[in-house]
């Protein structure tokens, strides 16, 4: 059963409160590199060459031996219209004996992990506690379309982003920084009881195909998470089919700012491109999967540090990477991912 989390936004990171770390599930502010840090250097817009905002940062560790401490970075520029050129997602990766940094031992929260084995969570805040990790009931524990033509372009423009370094030094004044948040997480299934969600889900469903003259099995995408996978293009009588299924998604939890679920399906808010394929890992040639995605939610929290607006918007950020998670020592510190950004066909509705 596949299992989804949900990331909800849960009070500011002061900075002069808090410490933050590379296992600190954050949005905004700035990214908490692992040691030894890209210094001074910002990700580029490949559009307009301007530093981009340090967005989302999720803390996400893999389970392979040796277990490796692991983050998620995703960048976007505040100058461009949004699209995959103007997005960049970073993965920091390190094994955990080999760790430059050591997690914070006071003030921010303890980090709980956005993978697949969610029954470990409790086991590490007792470990967080016991070492004097120091927490406050408040804070909710953290952890994880353009024109079809266009779009197909946009992911190789992302791809082609592979090859390109951290960027030259940027004056740290001329970065864009974000208002700084929390991130909590949820389990979507505990959001209704079982029998509830189902009966709930049914209803829902029922409603829909007689609503819109399409069954369930057409309604079925092949949207796996695998790399170099097609995703096919839901079929039904007009062109909203998908956008409503991700407005019925949600709906359980409207304020979700993204969505977690390695290995997982993607919630596409308009149709993909027909024969949409995945760009293999740059690194080790491997297949990509899906990992997570920002959700409509999260674009009315982008503001600036002193509450200035933001020129960023979408509809989902759609986050891919390596299958395998690959990572060696001549890999250094971080290595560069895949994102695929739809619009919002109706941004009004989120305003």
């Amino acid at each position: 059963m596949e299992v989804v989390l949900l990331g909800l936004s849960d009070g500011d990171l002061d900075p002069e409160r808090y410490r933050a770390s590379f296992i600190t599930n954050k949005l905004g502010g700035k990214p908490d590199w692992m040691l030894p840090e890209p210094s001074r250097q910002a990700p580029r817009c490949a559009r307009c060459g301007a530093p981009l905002a340090h967005v989302v940062q999720v803390y996400c560790p893999v389970h392979i031996c040796p277990p490796h401490h692991r983050t998620l970075h995703l960048f976007a520029c505040t100058g461009c219209s949004s699209s995959s050129e103007t997005w960049r997602v970073i993965r920091s990766q390190r094994p955990e004996e080999t760790s430059c940094r050591k997690a914070p031992t006071q003030e921010a929260p303890a980090a709980s992990e956005w993978c697949d084995t969610a029954e470990d969570w409790g086991e590490e805040e007792e470990e967080e506690e016991e070492s004097g990790g120091g927490r406050k009931e408040s804070q909710v524990q953290e952890e994880e379309a353009a024109p079809q033509e266009e779009a197909v372009g946009e992911m190789h423009a992302s791809l082609g982003l592979q090859d390109l370094t951290l960027g030259d030094d940027v004056p740290e004044e001329n970065v864009p920084e974000l208002r700084s948040f929390f991130i909590s997480v949820v389990e979507e299934s505990e959001l209704f009881g079982e029998e509830d969600e189902l009966h709930h889900a049914r209803k829902l469903l029922g409603e829909y195909e007689r609503r819109e003259g399409v069954s369930a099995g057409e309604m079925e995408d092949e949207e796996g998470g695998g790399g170099g996978e097609k995703y096919e293009k839901t079929k039904a009588r007009h062109g909203d089919a998908v956008f409503s299924r991700f407005m019925k998604k949600i709906s359980l939890c409207p304020q979700q700012i993204l969505r977690y679920s390695r290995r997982g399906k993607p919630l596409f808010i308009s149709q993909p491109p027909e024969n949409m394929q995945v760009p293999k890992c740059g690194s080790c040639g491997g297949d990509r999967t899906f990992e997570m995605q920002l959700m409509p939610a999260l674009v009315s929290l982008l503001r600036g540090r002193e509450e200035e607006e933001v020129e960023v918007e979408f509809g989902t950020v759609l986050v891919f990477t390596c299958n395998n998670s690959c990572w060696t020592e001549d890999s250094g510190s971080t290595v560069e991912e895949i994102c695929f950004v739809q619009p919002d066909p109706d941004q009004k509705l989120f305003k």
